[in-house]
């Protein structure tokens, strides 16, 4: 099963082939790579050749953008629903944006909007606040932990102009395990724990670690901050290595066999416009207190 939202977008996946997508974010049109794109359908070249910029892999590494139009801005902002999201091209392919997560976004706010009262949660790995914004908009309390204060910026922009109930968040430029390791001496907890963690990291002393190395460790001292009462955890998953079915496991024999609920896991991913068909676009899975899908 893939899992994807499609309404209240100002996003669209417009076409995708030979390894990229054609992407509309609002008023502007880009292409960015995808390795999941492994089909070579024709492409349309009067849709393609719209594209204002493009990000090219290097052979050597990494890659770059390549920039077709002087009207496309630094940055811009697009819609979904009430929310506002800034996009701009930044380093590694990224807009700041991952629209395949729409999903997870209304599963949430559709959980916290039945809670009995308003939620705690924590979104550890933020990123720019997507997430956090949904949750703030249907009534939560968040506490939002990055390491990166660039991105922890853009992540406050978000929540101010969506006008999601800001007041009601904490941004944290710190690192994710650190953080938690003070939440679980305070004895604090919360009723949604969110983690959609990079592939690779680097811990405080220039440590690189994997994710699946960690995931599992990590998920366990995160039940040091769930109780009775807490309502689910959400896992994101870009890495090969780490399925959708790896994560369920991971939570059914930690946070399913302590707190009992439900687990299921699934693909996510994006409507492809040209086709009907969807792009996976990565993994989630979820422990809830409750049977929700």
């Amino acid at each position: 099963m893939v899992r994807y939202y499609a309404d209240k977008w100002d996003y669209e996946l417009l076409d995708a082939s030979c390894g990229e997508r054609l992407e509309r974010w609002g008023d502007h049109i880009l292409i960015r790579p995808d390795p999941q794109v492994i089909w070579q359908t024709p492409k349309d070249r009067s849709l393609w050749d719209k594209a204002e910029a493009r990000y090219v892999r290097s052979s050597s590494g990494g890659g770059s953008w390549e920039f077709y139009s002087k009207n496309l801005p630094e940055s811009w902002r697009i819609r979904f629903g009430d929310l506002r999201f800034t996009v701009k091209p930044m380093g590694f392919k990224h807009t700041g944006v991952f629209p395949e997560q729409a999903c997870n976004w209304v599963l949430l706010q559709e959980l916290i909007r039945a809670t009995p009262e308003q939620a705690d949660v924590l979104n550890l790995f933020g990123y720019t606040g997507a997430a956090t914004c949904a949750c703030l908009d249907a009534g939560a309390k968040v506490v939002h932990v990055d390491a990166s204060k660039g991105i922890t910026a853009i992540a406050k922009e978000n929540a101010e102009n969506s006008k999601a109930g800001s007041s009601n968040a904490r941004f944290f430029v710190d690192d994710c395990f650190k953080l938690v390791a003070r939440e679980l001496r305070r004895a604090h907890r919360y009723d949604y724990i969110i983690l959609d963690p990079p592939s690779y990291g680097r811990g405080p002393s220039g440590e690189v670690w994997r994710v699946e190395d960690e995931i599992y460790g990590f998920v366990s001292e995160l039940t040091g901050l769930l109780d009775g009462d807490s309502r689910a955890v959400i896992i994101n998953s870009y890495t090969t290595g780490l399925s959708p079915a790896v994560m369920e496991y991971i939570l059914g024999s930690v946070v399913q066999k302590k707190f009992g609920g439900y687990v299921f896991s699934s693909e996510i991913g994006i409507p492809v416009e040209s086709s009907g068909l969807v792009l996976p676009a990565g993994g989630t899975a979820i422990w809830s207190k409750d049977k929700i899908l």
